[in-house]
């Protein structure tokens, strides 16, 4: 993931100052939270989301496919 310096604002920052996370998210779409100097959320417009648009098959679809390759292992050892 590609994430711009100007999207970026420090989970404490966020916290104190949620406006300035807002203001973050209608310049540049997105906001993205720093915990521990480390990505760790994604605020957006609720209204730019296009995971929203798909359909809640195509959601489950995704999903599973996540959890497939994220657990294939386990999964292949089960199979046999």
């Amino acid at each position: 993931m590609i994430i711009n310096t100007e999207q970026i604002i420090s989970m404490t920052e966020a916290n104190q100052n949620f406006s300035k996370a807002v203001k973050i998210v209608d310049k540049n779409k997105k906001a993205i939270v720093m915990k521990n100097n480390k990505p760790r959320y994604i605020i957006i417009d609720f209204n730019d989301n296009n995971f929203l648009e798909l359909s809640d098959d195509e959601k489950i679809l995704i999903i599973s496919n996540r959890i497939l390759n994220r657990h294939i292992n386990a999964f292949k050892e089960l199979a046999k």
